[in-house]
């Protein structure tokens, strides 16, 4: 698993959060970690296919996902996850992946990108907990974002 890899994905994480959030994360450490399930988070998977296999996966807590709706909605206010949250959020994940896509291309990595899935629990999941290149994005105010990286070598 390359480093390098995670870092399109962060800038343009960045780079969307900050046009369609109107919030610029701070990075934090990054890392190496276990995936772990856990009740009232949601994930967007994104499949990786070309040059990079495997799957790119931006976890956050649900009180987050309404948090990052709510601003890219004007400030509405979001109470539950239905599904105007999921497709927010899923877009926010196809917007990044897009990007970061983008990015690698211009890198010399030719990658398609998968249409997002939202993930709400484990048995959804369709892969088992692994380890992943992961590295915070923290949203002042919001929480945060963490986008974890699962390359097949």
């Amino acid at each position: 698993m390359k480093a390098e890899y995670i870092n399109p994905f962060l800038e343009s994480a960045k780079i969307v959060i900050e046009q369609v959030v109107q919030i610029r994360p701070a990075t934090g450490e990054l890392g190496l970690k276990d995936i772990k399930f856990v009740e009232n988070y949601i994930w967007i998977q994104i499949g990786l296919n070309g040059q990079m296999n495997g799957d790119i996966v931006f976890g956050l807590s649900e009180e987050v996902a309404m948090k990052m709706v709510s601003a890219m909605m004007g400030g509405y206010v979001i109470s539950e996850i239905d599904e105007i949250v999921k497709s927010a959020i899923s877009e926010l994940g196809n917007m990044i992946s897009g990007n970061a896509s983008t990015m690698l291309f211009n890198q010399g990595v030719r990658v398609d990108i998968t249409p997002p899935k939202v993930i709400q629990s484990a048995q959804s999941a369709g892969f088992t907990a692994q380890k992943a290149l992961t590295i915070p994005l923290i949203m002042d105010g919001i929480g945060e974002l963490d986008i974890q990286v699962l390359i097949a070598s």
